[in-house]
């Protein structure tokens, strides 16, 4: 079943005292003057986190699981007492839900009642996500993670695998809202916990006690807090262990930016990586002019394909706003991208997603009725990112050629050598296809040339990225890039002097100033780029374990993934699907839902063409 998610609207705070409550739902979020004892009680206490977080090594995973996300209160306490407990190098993950998220001012506001809560709390407000559905990933300090799930809890919990070793049921009284505190998502939270998972909660209203225990907690009633008579706490049976991360060597192959920021995402997760490229940063083969564009599409349908385009965006800013990139206007500049809706259909499409809630302002905002900003969009100098996400003393670029890979996994270079590893990830693109095995895969290269335009003082003062259906970005060394063509007949990155009056004339449809501004008809072109972008049959990313073609499609070839296809989005997507493959390698929460994950898994193509045609083989020659 597709997984539609609703635009997500943000409380509506009314301050009493001091203290946050909610006119939909007649309630409070914590007790008043007493948030902070209140929640060190009912939730950090009664899951005797300050006791396991001292059994912790090195290495081991703890993951809590909490309904009503709220002020973030909850998380942040516990997030504290991981850091006066916890070994050096366990790790704490929080994945928390919330239907109604405070927007950034009140929940500011909130956290400044704790000053002790410190870099914490102002973590929190720094990563603090965007109103949209779904998942998204923050970091608050060294080793603690929080997945923010923004929606319905049961719906999202049902799509989010997950093993939690203890929750916090918060959000308002069962009376206030019902939907909180159904059967079936104390049965879902249930599947979502491992042996001895430990469940702390304020209320101990009867039918949350039983359903509790139809659930198969063992339910205790305990004091409440304050004016509560009591709250409960539950356990699941048996023998509660930590979980332990996963790591090794990985062996990366293709250091374009798919490559680059998968080998980051794994590098920063304990594993050693070897980056595999005949060139392996690519600076001998991409001029230095070149630039690519950070933006995506906008949907009011958020349906996993789209709502993947939203979340890699969001994903895409919160990577280079963490890495300091770029840091000087020579690499690029994040200042928004303008989207020029001259196509009616793009334009009805885009405008469509601003008025149905789906894109808030904070990524998306109408400048006039023929364009849009992407806020926090831009431009990149693509080489220098990649140079920025190798610099990792965990990863070693091999200059290589990949020639096949045997099980174990094992890879075999074209010099001879080979590597023993613990996973291979492909991020070769369209030479995935020549690689023995690989021939089924619906790949596609098309062939695209930007070209290089003298800039002019009227040009030189251009400081943000424009996109129609080519794009435009300001000058870097007195020189724009202008492109792109999109070349369906023709796969190889050859130069073509003729895209150059292609591009230019695109440009004077759509931009007529800008076009006028860099010269007119005595724009000076003074270069050219060519290059090939891999598409799948479904214009999305193949990304996640290598399916076996030939056999059951569920069975994977061990140690093998696919990290391809990212078209002329790869700035956009590879940050979030380097993250989707990192954290399911290294035993994390992964950083979407199954609904996206299922988009992009490479054994959708298998399990479509077997629905049509049950006895089909695919070719698996080369």
């Amino acid at each position: 079943m597709t997984l539609t998610l609703p635009p997500i609207h943000p409380a509506r705070i009314e301050w009493s005292d001091g203290t946050p409550a909610s006119p939909q739902y007649r309630d409070h979020y914590y007790s008043t003057g007493r948030g902070l004892e209140e929640s060190e009680q009912v939730f950090i206490a009664a899951n005797l986190l300050p006791e396991r977080f001292a059994r912790l090594a090195a290495g081991d995973l703890f993951v809590i699981g909490e309904t009503g996300f709220g002020t973030g209160l909850n998380c942040l306490l516990a997030a504290r007492a991981f850091r006066r407990h916890a070994a050096h190098g366990a790790r704490l993950h929080l994945v928390s839900t919330e239907l109604h998220p405070l927007a950034p001012n009140d929940l500011a506001r909130a956290l400044e009642q704790w000053p002790e809560l410190g870099e914490l709390a102002a973590g929190l407000l720094h990563a603090y996500p965007p109103p949209t559905p779904g998942c998204h990933r923050l970091s608050l300090a060294p080793g603690i993670e929080l997945t923010l799930l923004l929606g319905d809890a049961h719906t999202l919990l049902e799509h989010f695998p997950m093993q939690a070793d203890a929750w916090f049921l918060d959000g308002f009284a069962p009376a206030r809202n019902e939907a909180l505190w159904q059967p079936g998502l104390l049965r879902t939270i249930a599947r979502r916990s491992r042996s001895g998972t430990t469940v702390g909660t304020f209320t101990a209203a009867g039918h949350v006690r039983r359903a509790l225990g139809e659930a198969g907690f063992e339910v205790e009633r305990k004091p409440g807090f304050g004016n509560k008579r009591h709250r409960v706490e539950a356990r699941l049976p048996g023998q509660w262990q930590p979980a332990s991360l996963r790591h090794g060597h990985a062996v990366v192959a293709g250091a374009g930016v798919a490559g680059a920021t998968t080998a980051r995402a794994l590098a920063e997760r304990g594993w050693q990586v070897s980056i595999i490229d005949p060139v392996f940063d690519g600076s001998q083969s991409v001029p230095k002019h070149l630039a690519a564009v950070v933006h995506t599409s906008a949907s009011a349908h958020l349906h996993p394909q789209n709502r993947f385009y939203q979340s890699a965006f969001v994903r895409a800013r919160r990577w280079l706003q963490r890495m300091d990139f770029p840091d000087g206007s020579d690499m690029g500049r994040l200042d928004g991208v303008i989207q020029h809706l001259h196509d009616p259909r793009v334009r009805d499409k885009t405008l469509a997603a601003i008025d149905s809630g789906a894109w808030p302002e904070s990524l998306l905002r109408r400048v006039d009725e023929r364009s849009v900003c992407f806020e926090g969009a831009g431009y990149l100098q693509p080489i220098a990112w990649i140079r920025k996400l190798l610099d990792h003393p965990a990863i070693e670029p091999r200059a290589g050629q990949l020639q096949s890979i045997a099980p174990g996994p094992l890879v075999r270079l074209g010099d001879g050598q080979s590597l023993d590893c613990d996973a291979v990830i492909l991020c070769t693109a369209g030479h995935t296809l020549s690689l023995p095995g690989m021939a089924w895969l619906p790949l596609r290269n098309v062939r695209g040339q930007v070209t290089f335009c003298r800039a002019t003082a009227a040009s030189s003062r251009w400081t943000q990225a424009h996109c129609h259906s080519g794009y435009l970005t300001p000058a870097k060394d007195g020189v724009h890039c202008v492109g792109a063509t999109f070349d369906r007949e023709r796969s190889e990155p050859v130069i073509d002097p003729a895209d150059d009056s292609t591009n230019l004339a695109e440009l004077e449809s759509a931009l007529p100033d800008h076009w006028s501004d860099l010269g007119g008809s005595n724009i000076e072109v003074v270069g050219r780029h060519a290059g090939a972008r891999c598409q799948s049959a479904d214009t999305l990313p193949l990304v996640g374990p290598l399916p076996d073609p030939r056999h059951n499609p569920h069975r994977l070839v061990h140690g093998v993934w696919l990290n391809i296809a990212h078209g002329s989005r790869g700035l956009t997507h590879t940050p979030l699907c380097a993250d989707r493959i990192a954290d399911q390698l290294s035993g994390q929460p992964l950083p979407v839902d199954t609904g996206i994950a299922d988009a992009l898994h490479p054994e959708r193509f298998i399990l479509r063409r077997r629905r049509r045609d049950p006895d089909w083989l695919p070719d698996t020659a080369g």
